[in-house]
């Protein structure tokens, strides 16, 4: 009796660990993992190739995310990190903290070109200011009309969010050494300054504010699921800053083999059909767009410069300098 238990004790403490090893951990930010994201189809969908379960761990907003990352190190649970964007890929990088993957999945169909051996696009789209069209305000055409009206705004904090980071360099590449007088001029017109984007959008949903900092794609979300048409994105003559969002594995995973697969999966249909309607994002992807998209504005992106260390502590300067008085 006794080596009968034995031998069922050892099996099930086999099947335990080989449940626990065969778990993938992704950590990504707030708004993918609730019930109205993409986090659970994305699971759903995995897990049914995978052979495995998948983890999601929300980690904050986009920036948030990266500097839990960093704090962590080697000791992180995370095998893969995903929503990071192009204004933060140069940071990641420098941390030293992100494998190289095995090739982008076939099928990429982003507006710029691209090529990297360590992040994985999985969908993109334009910032841009949402308003109610219904409210009767003037539309401001550029920022410099922006700053000079009385419309409240909210936004994010690029220090936390990707969209506040998003919005910083957008700034700064149209204004360049103008750029501290904007935000000087726009001072006044924020309402507050949010950790991340769900927060500000709730704010601006629950009328706190005139406009919000959000995307381009944010009125197909009220006019597909909601019914309603009244929300626009204002276009800038400026351009747009255009948002990439990546994924990326950790030096670190002990799922190397699971980390490469889920990479390879972002550019199947099974992840990116899932995009449009609950990510409220382009898929990176060829997929055929939903009903609803076709109606959105089409902006012109905005030139960026090299995103230099120089560059961004300018950036982050002026913001600083113009909302502390």
């Amino acid at each position: 009796m006794k080596n009968i238990l034995t031998t069922a004790a050892l099996l099930t403490l086999a099947g335990a660990s080989w449940a626990q090893t065969n778990t993938l951990t992704v950590y990504t930010y707030d708004s993918f993992v609730t019930d109205w994201g993409p986090g659970p189809a994305i699971k759903v969908a995995f897990e049914e190739t995978c052979g495995c379960t998948l983890n999601f761990v929300a980690a904050g907003d986009g920036a948030a995310l990266l500097a839990r990352v960093w704090l962590e190190g080697e000791r992180s649970d995370a095998d893969i990190v995903l929503g990071l964007d192009n204004s933060l890929i140069e940071p990641a990088r420098e941390t030293g903290l992100f494998a190289t993957h095995h090739g982008i999945p076939n099928g990429l169909n982003l507006p710029v070109p691209w090529q990297d051996d360590v992040f994985v696009p999985y969908d993109w789209g334009y910032l841009a200011f949402i308003y109610d069209n219904t409210s009767g305000i003037d539309v401001p055409v550029n920022f410099v009309e922006l700053a000079a009206s009385d419309l409240s705004i909210v936004i994010q904090d690029p220090r936390s969010s990707t969209p506040g980071l998003g919005l910083m360099f957008w700034v700064k590449a149209a204004y360049g050494d103008n750029a501290g007088e904007i935000w000087q001029g726009l001072s006044d017109n924020i309402v507050t300054v949010t950790k991340g984007w769900s927060e500000a959008y709730g704010m601006f949903l629950a009328g706190e504010a005139d406009m919000v900092l959000s995307y381009t794609t944010s009125p197909a979300y009220h006019l597909i699921a909601e019914n309603d048409p009244s929300k626009s994105a204002a276009e800038f003559s400026e351009g747009h800053f255009m948002q990439i969002e990546v994924a990326a594995k950790l030096k670190s995973t002990d799922q190397p083999e699971l980390a490469d697969m889920f990479l390879e999966f972002i550019g199947s249909d099974a992840f990116q059909t899932i995009i449009p309607e609950t990510n409220w994002m382009y898929p990176a992807y060829s997929t055929p767009l939903p009903k609803g998209f076709e109606g959105l504005i089409q902006p012109q992106p905005i030139s960026l410069p090299a995103l230099t260390v120089e560059f961004r502590k300018a950036a982050m300067d002026e913001w600083l300098t113009a909302l502390s008085q």
